[in-house]
């Protein structure tokens, strides 16, 4: 049976897109030391994101907007993301296996793995893919955005992040939706 990997990362940062990816593995060209991406290191993620584009019989990456997941939530943002990414592989799967508990409303055969990303190869592949992907538009945004530090802590709430907001405003890539934020826009609107 032809099965797709499908993870997302991003849904607990206060700023930047969510990104999923999805993933066919080749079983005739195998990768090793595939892993849930948040425990591998930098370097190694790098190294297997070229490997799996290299590999893959096919793969994707998606995402949902800021605008999307304040829009939709970022359970649904995170959901349509899987959706993209699935649905742009170049090959059709015949089942999904999904990281998580929660599932796309698709046409696809799926099942969600809970810690998938590091009990199934093709969900792991998925997980680097939407990982460095993401870290890498963070990476590229805290230069657009001084002072945020969004290469360090990726978007996260961290305290230099929180400071940050206090400090310097909202920018237009920040959730609007998420708490931390919206507290920041209601304290401007007072003013």
């Amino acid at each position: 049976m032809l099965c797709a990997g499908c993870d997302e990362v991003g849904r607990g940062p206060l700023a930047g897109d969510v990104v999923a990816a999805a993933v066919i593995l080749d079983p005739a060209k195998i990768i090793s030391g595939l892993d849930d991406s948040k425990k591998l290191t930098e370097k190694k993620r790098e190294l297997l994101f070229d490997e799996i584009q290299a590999k893959a019989m096919s793969w994707c990456i998606a995402r949902a907007s800021v605008a999307e997941i304040d829009s939709l939530n970022i359970l649904q943002a995170s959901l349509l993301a899987m959706t993209r990414a699935v649905q742009g592989l170049h090959i059709e799967p015949e089942h999904v296996l999904v990281d998580g508990n929660k599932l796309p409303k698709w046409k696809y055969t799926a099942e969600a793995v809970v810690k998938g990303d590091s009990r199934v190869a093709a969900i792991s592949a998925a997980s680097i893919l939407a990982k460095v992907t993401r870290d890498r538009e963070m990476i590229q945004l805290d230069k657009v955005y001084p002072g945020y530090g969004f290469a360090d802590h990726k978007g996260y709430p961290t305290k230099v992040h929180m400071e940050a907001l206090e400090r310097l405003g909202i920018t237009p890539i920040h959730r609007q939706s998420y708490a931390p934020v919206r507290v920041k826009i209601e304290q401007i609107a007072l003013f």
